[in-house]
């Protein structure tokens, strides 16, 4: 599968940019609304959830920057994206992330009768293990799917196809799909012309978080922007390099560009003054 080539326009409506990534400028009621509203007329979409690591990889790819738009929800899934909205004077109203709309999602599934599947995760236990968990959460969800593709299934046809079948078949309302970026928009891309009637969720390790086969942050670690540093310290073999040598250096000089502008602003402002 190959990112989409559909050339965006520069300022979506209601959309802010960060990090060269339009946002939706959204709290997680919003989202809930809209895709309510949506399902209930017959609409699908695609929920994308940026975070540093994600708008760090888009920012040296159009291709991906142009999958990323395309979506029709793109939320703050990082608290550095939250702060550097806020120093350009174009903020969003708080963090949305595919670990908390999993749950927010599904209560608004079992509550409308609306199917979900759980793509993704890892090892084939931990979906299911995560739609045991979230049936028992959501009194009334049904989901109809939990499927965890073997390693490398989206480099053949035949792979993603098996896959499309799948999901196809069990006509759900709506999928999480939990296979990391852009392995998963890319995914939700392919699906979504076989099921136009459907959103999609693109949740990285929600469905693990989920399962409870990764333990996530306290909610005080979160809501202190340092959610990266737990992750780091109980999976540092596999996040130290992404983390540390990659994402800090990009977070950083975002947080310094977008404060540079705000001070460059403000002094325009006085000038003019």
């Amino acid at each position: 599968m190959t990112a989409p080539t559909t050339v965006l326009p520069l300022s979506p409506p209601g959309r802010v940019r960060v990090g060269g990534v339009e946002m939706d400028a959204v709290r997680e009621e919003d989202v809930l609304r809209r895709v309510a509203a949506a399902l209930e007329a017959g609409r699908g979409g695609h929920i994308v959830t940026p975070n540093v690591d994600i708008c760090r990889a888009a920012s040296a790819d159009p291709a991906l920057r142009a999958l990323i738009g395309s979506a029709d929800l793109v939320v703050a899934d990082g608290m550095p994206l939250v702060w550097a909205a806020r120093l350009l004077g174009t903020p969003v109203p708080e963090r949305v992330t595919g670990a908390d709309l999993i749950w927010s999602l599904s209560g608004l599934a079992a509550g409308r009768g609306w199917p979900v599947y759980l793509l993704g995760g890892g090892p084939p236990e931990v979906a299911e293990r995560a739609a045991d968990r979230l049936a028992g959460a959501c009194p009334g969800l049904r989901v109809c799917g939990a499927y965890a593709p073997p390693y490398g299934f989206d480099r053949t046809p035949e792979g993603v196809a098996e896959v499309r079948v799948k999901v196809v078949a069990a006509a759900p309302r709506l999928v999480f799909v939990g296979l990391g970026f852009p392995r998963q928009d890319l995914l939700i891309a392919d699906l979504r012309r076989e099921l136009p009637g459907a959103w999609f969720l693109g949740c990285g390790a929600a469905i693990a978080f989920a399962a409870g086969t990764v333990a996530r942050a306290p909610l005080w670690v979160r809501r202190a922007g340092l959610e990266w540093a737990f992750r780091l310290v109980s999976e540092p073999g596999r996040l130290a390099r992404r983390y540390l040598v990659d994402d800090l250096p990009f977070a950083a000089r975002l947080l310094g560009g977008c404060l540079a502008a705000r001070l460059r602003h403000r002094r325009r402002r006085r000038m003019k003054a």
